[in-house]
């Protein structure tokens, strides 16, 4: 299992998995980025996790999510509406998504369409509102530098210039990238890459403008692989909940974290547990409603800000692959002898 991830997981790298329009949309780059001792975007990658307290609650409170209709961006609507929340939704379509498309929750959400690159700034602004709260999980996959850059980077400006248009907005959320596959840009990467990276270190300062400068209003989601959902997929590459626990699980363990504490690159990358979409989702959530911020930085920090229960994956494919040798080894105790008499009947028959 740990060879079959770790080829999954460069691939996800490679195919920069870890955006989020589509994540979507689940899920499992210009100036070369900082390593992560140093600054990315505005932020310094070594700012810690805050946990707060909101005495406002979240009843009530508006939240508009970009992104709304992808992989984790649906996933956050349905988390924050959960907690009750005033949500809105801006995508591009501004469809409900199929995978929820028939729970209750969704009624309550304003699935709003808007482009953020090609369908003007008062579009965009009657779409965004007048939010207490903003979330970006808008991102692209790709092979072209310039997409990447626009998917990544200018849409998110847009979108974040619009939150400041706003007027309103006192807290910010945004899912970029983990520093340890930042730190792969400059020696493990193509070129082409540079865009997505470069799209990420500009939603960040942007994210950061809506507010004024203020990093204790900011949180910064940083996954590497993200998996969840029911299905497998290649582009962009995704594992299913199921797999994808069994593999966090395993990855989780002490050896292998030194391991990965060790590796070099994306070795790196591929050895680290991966982020079930739930945990990402919440931690926008929770950022959203005012309980945490900062840069959450790998699965560790997403978990902890998600209160993300530890993952059962490998656990309970060893219990089923338990109970299904039992139900074997039971059908053996009595079909076996069954199937023996029957033979030497056979035998006894022709003597």
């Amino acid at each position: 299992m740990t060879i079959c991830h770790t080829a999954v997981a460069l691939a996800a790298v490679l195919l920069c998995v870890v955006t989020t329009t589509t994540t979507s949309v689940a899920a499992w780059q210009l100036p070369a980025v900082p390593s992560s001792s140093q600054r990315i975007g505005s932020f310094s990658s070594s700012s810690s996790m805050k946990m707060m307290s909101d005495n406002g609650g979240s009843a009530g409170k508006k939240v508009t999510v970009l992104g709304g209709t992808g992989f984790v961006g649906s996933r956050v609507c349905k988390i924050l509406q959960e907690k009750g929340a005033d949500v809105t939704s801006v995508s591009k379509t501004g469809q409900v998504p199929s995978w929820c498309a028939d729970e209750d929750w969704t009624k309550s959400v304003n699935w709003a369409a808007a482009d953020l690159l090609g369908g003007g700034s008062d579009q965009l602004d009657a779409a965004l509102g007048k939010p207490d709260s903003v979330v970006s999980c808008v991102g692209v996959v790709g092979f072209d530098g310039d997409e990447l850059l626009k998917g990544n980077g200018d849409a998110n400006v847009a979108g974040f210039e619009s939150a400041k248009r706003a007027g309103s907005v006192k807290r910010v959320a945004f899912v970029s990238v983990a520093s340890e596959v930042s730190d792969c840009e400059e020696n493990w990467l193509p070129e082409f890459f540079g865009g997505y990276f470069e799209g990420k270190r500009m939603a960040e300062e942007a994210a950061l403008g809506v507010v004024n400068g203020d990093e204790g209003s900011v949180c910064i989601v940083k996954p590497s692989f993200i998996y969840g959902g029911d299905e497998f997929g290649l582009f962009p590459p995704r594992v299913n909940d199921a797999y994808g626990s069994a593999v966090e699980e395993l990855l989780s363990l002490g050896p292998l974290r030194f391991l990965a504490d060790v590796a070099p690159g994306l070795i790196k990358v591929a050895l680290r547990p991966p982020s079930a979409v739930e945990a990402v989702a919440g931690a926008c959530a929770s950022a959203a409603l005012g309980e945490v911020s900062g840069v959450l930085d790998g699965t560790d920090a997403i978990n902890e800000a998600a209160n993300q229960p530890d993952p059962t994956g490998l656990t309970e494919a060893f219990k089923w692959a338990g109970e299904k040798a039992k139900d074997a080894y039971d059908w053996a105790k009595v079909e076996v002898p069954k199937l023996i008499d029957s033979t030497k009947e056979k035998i006894d028959a022709k003597s």
